[in-house]
């Protein structure tokens, strides 16, 4: 947040927070730590974006999150949302995780290929 705020200009910040609505299994006192595991598992990406590394010849744009250590589906699995949708379409539901874990490894391949152009 210091950086955001020290940009002279507009700054953005996107954050993960899950949310009573959504459910935690392990309930909400447990928020830091499924935030946490959505970095882990590929979920949430930490990145940030600075044009005035552009400026001094840097890549303004920078991969925080490693590669994902954790498994996917056992992440989405602690979410009542994601679980409630296996249970109740079950067939569906496993289309559309598959569809989801395929989507966050692209989505970080293309993070890391734009964090490595300068």
């Amino acid at each position: 947040m210091k950086e955001a705020e020290s940009y002279p200009g507009p700054s953005v910040l996107i954050a993960y927070a899950p949310c009573i609505n959504h459910g935690i299994v392990k309930g909400m006192s447990s928020a830091m730590e499924e935030t946490k595991k959505a970095v882990e598992a590929g979920y949430w990406f930490l990145y940030r974006y600075d044009p005035r590394l552009k400026e001094a010849g840097k890549n303004p744009f920078q991969l925080d999150s490693k590669a994902p250590s954790m498994d996917y589906r056992e992440f989405l699995m602690g979410e009542v949302r994601y679980a409630s949708l296996l249970r109740t379409f079950p067939e569906e539901g496993e289309v559309l995780l598959k569809k989801a874990e395929e989507g966050a490894k692209e989505k970080y391949a293309s993070y890391e290929s734009m964090a490595k152009n300068n």
